[in-house]
């Protein structure tokens, strides 16, 4: 296996506009992105950012939603973000064994959280 260049080819940019309140709470998040594939802004009603400082050995986070995010969608939206979590880890270990065991946990807050269907069997 080659080990993946370090040079710089290119440099993209992802931007975010967070639309607050006279209170500062967000109202409004929209985003876009250089290699994203539609043009324009997309709106969002929540939003988790996770950058690790290897100097610091530290993970720092940004996490917004907007008055109108409902618990159900933010029942739904760290399910989803839960379960991704688990594929980037086994992708970037190559842990399945401990990455099934976090599964495990995300399908048991997924019961909790009430975002299966009917149709859902265990």
């Amino acid at each position: 296996m080659t080990t993946p260049s370090k040079e710089v080819a290119k440099t993209s940019q992802i931007r975010i506009d967070v639309h607050l309140n006279k209170e500062n709470l967000p109202v409004n998040i929209e985003w876009d992105a250089d290699d994203a594939d539609f043009e324009g802004k997309e709106s969002a009603k929540g939003m988790m950012l996770s950058i690790f400082d290897g100097l610091q050995q530290n993970a720092m986070r940004i996490d917004l939603w907007t008055d109108d995010m409902n618990v159900e969608e933010m029942n739904l939206f760290m399910f989803q973000t839960l379960a991704t979590m688990c594929d980037t880890f086994e992708k970037a270990t190559g842990n399945k064994e401990l990455s099934d065991e976090m599964r495990d946990f995300v399908h048991h807050f997924g019961h909790k959280a009430n975002v299966f269907g009917p149709e859902h069997q265990h």
